[in-house]
């Protein structure tokens, strides 16, 4: 009786698994036979996503993944045509847009947030959670396309992925190199034992003129003089350079 049972659940997985995929294939035949009406209709594929995701929404991830497979050099103007729709999508529109494998992530991660800034944290994340591997170019151009949030991308990325905090400071800098000493502030206050491996670090991504920005920088963020001098020139600065430092 037992095995009978087992059977009949196991029948009843598989029927459920089966009418599921058969719902998701036939959902994907309706989205594809839609964009190639609308194509042929001479629409141009950003407005037919945009049409689509404004009317069904929770339709997201078969309508790009599907526009994405047709129509790969599009990619750009797909995500465009979603992210217009439902901005509130930003996360969904990045995802299904990095599986896809259609350009490096930094660039969907540049389309993402210049189309919608107001989402750029939640566009960081997503796309490091499925590209960890391209942390630092991800935060660089993220940082680059909206300079005004540096600060809380900054701060929320080394937060969750404290391991690449190197890469991430790199990333920072090299983005926005007028902004060295602020960068290494919200770096040290997240990580204040590892005062002399920013100070060095932050140093050798920057130009001479920021060293004594750095440096002092580190001192008011609570490390010792001689250390954050110490630091500096580990990382290149010269010592008879750094003549304006606080006490």
């Amino acid at each position: 009786m037992k095995k009978i049972l087992i059977l009949l659940m196991l029948a009843g997985i598989s029927s459920t698994v089966v009418a599921k995929d058969v719902a998701e294939y036939k959902q994907e035949r309706l989205i594809a036979k839609i964009l190639n009406q609308q194509v042929k209709k001479h629409r141009t594929i950003q407005s037919s996503v945009h049409a689509i995701l404004s009317r069904y929404p929770e339709k997201v991830d078969v309508v790009m993944a599907v526009a994405l497979k047709r129509y790969p050099e599009e990619y750009r103007q797909i995500m465009l045509g979603a992210l217009s729709a439902q901005p509130v999508l930003a996360c969904d529109v990045i995802e299904n847009a990095i599986k896809a494998k259609v350009a490096p992530s930094s660039e969907l991660v540049e389309i993402a947030i210049t189309a919608e800034p107001a989402y750029a944290q939640e566009i960081v994340n997503t796309a490091v959670q499925f590209n960890p591997t391209e942390i630092e170019n991800i935060v660089r151009v993220a940082i680059r396309t909206e300079p005004y949030d540096s600060s809380n991308i900054v701060n929320n990325t080394v937060s969750s992925y404290p391991s690449k905090m190197l890469n991430i400071l790199t990333a920072a800098i090299t983005a926005l190199p007028e902004q060295a000493t602020n960068i290494v502030k919200d770096i040290l206050a997240l990580f204040p034992n590892e005062a002399d491996t920013v100070v060095e670090a932050a140093v050798q991504q920057s130009s001479d003129s920021h060293n004594n920005g750095i440096v002092n920088a580190a001192i008011d963020s609570g490390f010792d003089r001689d250390s954050a001098i110490a630091a500096a020139v580990a990382g290149g600065a010269k010592k008879e350079t750094l003549v304006t430092l606080n006490n």
